[in-house]
């Protein structure tokens, strides 16, 4: 084997131990999905990096946990661009905030 696809004795030693290596297990996520909504109703026009300095986590795990609640923000098109705000949606109670 080692001829033949031009390795190292080491790493195939290395490959061949590794074979039936337990599957890594997912981190815990810091971000509790029920503090966030309840944020959210809270602080409806809130900006990410606000919410993730009140729940102590990054901007980043804030992202994507409204990705994964699938929370939307759009604007509010009726007031002037200057006003304008942003309204949340949730998906799953389908409400306004």
């Amino acid at each position: 084997m080692v001829a033949r696809f031009d390795v190292g004795v080491a790493s195939l030693t290395r490959w061949v131990k590794n074979i039936h290596r337990k599957p890594q297990g997912f981190r815990q996520r810091k971000i509790d999905l029920d503090v966030l909504r309840q944020d959210i109703l809270d602080y409806p026009e809130a900006y990410q990096y606000e919410r993730a300095k009140r729940l102590d986590v990054t901007q980043n795990a804030i992202f994507l946990a409204l990705k994964k609640l699938g929370i939307t923000y759009k604007k509010n098109s009726e007031a002037s661009q200057s006003r304008r705000k942003r309204t949340a949606y949730l998906p799953e109670e389908d409400c306004r905030l």
